[in-house]
């Protein structure tokens, strides 16, 4: 059996943020500015927050998760690029 896996054109992921202690709220304001950013909302289990993004390249959304990776307050992310199974 093969399975094709065909990505968007149109680069969507989803990034998981563990921020700092008592920091969430501060991260999630700059988070929610950032162009790119569909949607963000904090969570509670090991991520603080999850940010949905929607850019017009890979390279777009590379440069995007590193600049959310570099906001103070951020411990550490986890990015999940969606995909469809075809």
């Amino acid at each position: 059996m093969n399975i094709l896996l065909e990505v968007d054109i149109m680069p969507s992921a989803c990034v998981l943020i563990r921020a700092s202690a008592g920091r969430y709220k501060e991260v999630l304001d700059v988070v929610k500015s950032l162009k790119g950013v569909v949607k963000a909302f904090p969570v509670l289990g090991r991520f603080d927050i999850v940010a949905d993004l929607e850019v017009e390249s890979y390279s777009d959304l590379a440069s995007l998760v590193r600049r959310i990776g570099r906001i103070g307050g951020v411990a550490f992310t986890e990015t999940l690029v969606e995909m469809e199974v075809v």
